[in-house]
């Protein structure tokens, strides 16, 4: 029977239950190669998965591209091979010609569009590692639906980005102890964590004095943030935890907030925190990652306007003086990410490509 054959830049620790889940369902019929780190250096590969084959990434021209060396012996083998979908691993292309010319089935697994959207000129770039690619995996609905309509006779599956296992997914509704608003990410000037910071610390008197901001990351901005917080004597606050990854620590942080918050760009924070039945503020305007199809105004969601420190205190504000009604929300907000964005579903997409 054909393997399941998996090429990552990277495999960081958000991505160790949906490759476990591909391990433990196939066996010796799923392999997974990954380098240690990705361009932007601070993403790395968790060490703790245990059955990943290491290869070596190469990285040229200032970290702009890629190459790897250590899983050729897979290309000519009948089995299935999936590589990313990112026209700068030079030698995903290499891989792709070679298995289109001997006739073995790849899959490129990706954004569907680059970051500036699908009127993008490097979408022309993209678009020729797509028609190479045998199949292709994208990481939302729409983004399926959209690209079909480019493609009509290419195969496009969904695999909505997962971070849990369903029996992972919980929520809190003790209303004395959901008292904080929580950020999980990078600290990075897109993600605009430091932007949060200080439009929390204006409305530290029309909030309870027992709401903190919890911080989950890491980032370029961290010492920043850390200054800011010392200088204004916010500690008490502004609780800076640094990069967690253990899903019973983040459970716990997000069963004490009533909210989380994205200032910048949405990414896979926002499925994080429906996961845990917790509501999200987003930044309106901002070139959002495809998780965004998850939102749903009003219902797990509000939105302030972007870059507007006022508009944002005013969201927070607000969400506390409806305290109850979004505590009711929790269950049907945990329900929905299970249903839509558990490993087990995304992790029968690529289960289905074998067949």
């Amino acid at each position: 029977m054909k393997k399941l054959v998996i090429v990552q830049t990277v495999v960081p620790d958000y991505r160790k239950d949906i490759f476990s889940y591909l391990k433990e369902e196939l066996g010796d019929r799923f392999k997974l190669y990954s380098g240690s780190a990705y361009f932007e250096k601070s993403i790395t590969t968790d060490k703790s998965i245990a059955f990943i084959k290491p290869i070596s990434n190469y990285f040229f021209f200032n970290r702009k591209f890629l190459f790897q060396f250590g899983m050729w012996n897979e290309v000519f083998k009948n089995n299935v091979m999936v590589l990313e979908m990112n026209p700068r691993i030079l030698s995903n292309w290499l891989i792709l010609i070679i298995r289109k010319l001997v006739l073995k089935k790849t899959v490129v697994w990706g954004h569907a569009w680059p970051r500036g959207g699908s009127k993008s000129k490097s979408d022309v770039v993209r678009q020729l590692m797509r028609k190479l690619g045998d199949e292709i995996i994208v990481y939302t609905k729409t983004q399926a639906k959209e690209l079909g309509l480019k493609m009509p006779n290419k195969i496009i599956n969904a695999a909505p980005n997962a971070l849990y296992f369903k029996k992972d997914m919980a929520t809190s509704f003790n209303s004395e102890k959901i008292n904080h608003i929580i950020y999980v990410g990078r600290l990075s000037k897109p993600k605009k964590a430091f932007f949060l910071v200080k439009a929390f610390h204006k409305i530290l008197d029309n909030i309870p004095s027992n709401t903190n901001l919890i911080i989950v990351g890491e980032g370029e901005e961290k010492s920043l943030i850390e200054n800011y917080v010392n200088e204004y004597k916010i500690n008490d606050r502004v609780l800076i935890k640094g990069h967690v990854s253990n899903i019973e620590t983040l459970k716990q942080f997000y069963s004490e907030s009533l909210f989380s918050v994205s200032p910048g760009y949405v990414g896979l924070s926002i499925t994080q925190s429906f996961s845990f039945g917790v509501p999200m503020i987003i930044s309106k305007n901002e070139n959002h990652s495809p998780e965004i199809e998850a939102s749903q105004d009003g219902i797990n969601s509000l939105f302030f306007d972007t870059d507007n420190e006022s508009s944002l205190s005013e969201t927070i504000v607000e969400v506390y003086n409806h305290k109850s009604k979004w505590i009711a929300k929790r269950e049907e907000i945990c329900l929905f990410c299970k249903n839509t964005y558990s490993t087990e579903a995304m992790g029968q997409t690529f289960l289905n490509i074998l067949k």
